[in-house]
């Protein structure tokens, strides 16, 4: 079944791990037996060999460079204007994969339907589709950036990622949206941009509900009732975005799946850590929303880290095909599982893209 995932950071894994998703999974593993830089080193889950294998056909692909400034502990680059450029370099990387034809950028409802009807047709090897989204805005230095990116194909952002931002508070942080936050999301309201509501802590989420009126969804995001903490959404959130139109993807990250998850010590198969919790999670919005309409796949897959922070069953990205089955299992419909799998993201896309 044709999969779209709606959070993949390619760029990332190419830029700052230094992986050439070229390679298989195998070489990139083997590649990383000796390092210990990183704590998922070598135990990486995508190429583009792998989403090939598993019909991954369309993604969003993030930018991401998060601006710290002095007194944030978290890691980051030191001014806004290194954040940008790093953006930028993310840029010129998948420019080169287009070139390479590893990748094709989609912008508009006719690219994303010659994209589609080619991935339904052509037996050959075919370029992954792929639409920018940006990762937290602290990269956008001026409003003005933000134009800029759009004609760089831009399409889709996030306010916030992790602690306080310039222009919203993210995961683990407390605070609104403020005075740059209200213009940067009449920006994205002008631009026709997607806004990301993943990562915005519970008075931004809210803050920006009442101040925005734009299209939204959640590319990666799952449910506090499952696992309470502040990085997933309650269920007013869900309703919220539920009556919003928008759609959730279901992530993938060991620590947002089960409770209790204690980085660097816990090991999925001792946590129980499996696919299952991916149709727990969509089980839940689906109950909320008294439909199939409002989830999807977002999964966060090597977003910092890999097998050992990953669901047990599965080794690389190409085992999400696993998941029409279960979904099936769950006495889901083939209409249903097709909805879930990537009619409900390329529904919303063909709406907000007119």
């Amino acid at each position: 079944m044709f999969i779209f995932d709606a959070h993949l950071d390619l760029s990332m894994n190419a830029m700052e791990w230094n992986r050439d998703l070229t390679w298989s999974v195998e070489d990139i593993r083997k590649s990383e037996k000796d390092m210990s830089d990183k704590p998922d080193r070598g135990n990486n889950t995508v190429s583009f060999e792998a989403m090939r294998q598993g019909n991954i056909g369309l993604c969003m692909a993030t930018q991401i460079a998060r601006y710290v400034k002095k007194e944030n502990a978290l890691p980051g680059w030191n001014s806004p204007q290194q954040a940008w450029a790093q953006t930028q370099g993310q840029l010129s990387w998948y420019k080169a994969m287009e070139e390479a034809e590893e990748l094709v950028q989609i912008t508009n409802k006719q690219e994303l339907n010659d994209h589609l009807a080619l991935w339904k047709t052509s037996q050959e090897k075919k370029p992954i589709g792929y639409i920018l989204s940006l990762e937290g805005a602290d990269s956008i230095i001026t409003i003005d950036h933000l134009q800029r990116s759009y004609e760089q194909g831009l399409r889709a952002i996030g306010p916030a990622h992790y602690g306080p931002g310039t222009y919203a508070h993210g995961t683990d942080s407390v605070g609104g949206i403020g005075t740059k936050g209200k213009a940067l999301l009449k920006e994205i309201e002008r631009l026709g941009l997607i806004l990301d509501a993943t990562h915005l802590c519970d008075q931004s989420f809210w803050e920006t509900m009442n101040n925005y009126n734009g299209p939204v969804w959640a590319s990666h995001n799952n449910c506090r009732a499952l696992v309470n903490h502040n990085r997933q959404f309650a269920d007013d959130q869900i309703k919220e975005l539920i009556k919003r139109k928008a759609v959730i993807g279901m992530a993938l990250d060991a620590w947002m799946m089960v409770p209790n998850w204690v980085r660097g010590q816990s090991a999925p198969e001792s946590m129980g850590v499996s696919l299952q919790q991916m149709i727990d999670n969509i089980d839940h919005i689906c109950q909320l929303a008294g439909n199939t309409l409002h989830v999807g796949i977002g999964t966060d897959l090597d977003g910092g880290f890999g097998k050992e922070q990953g669901p047990a069953d599965l080794d690389t990205i190409a085992d999400l095909q696993k998941v029409p089955q279960m979904l099936s299992n769950k006495g889901y419909t083939e209409t249903d599982i097709e909805n879930i799998m990537n009619g409900n993201f390329l529904r919303f896309l063909h709406n907000t893209w007119q």
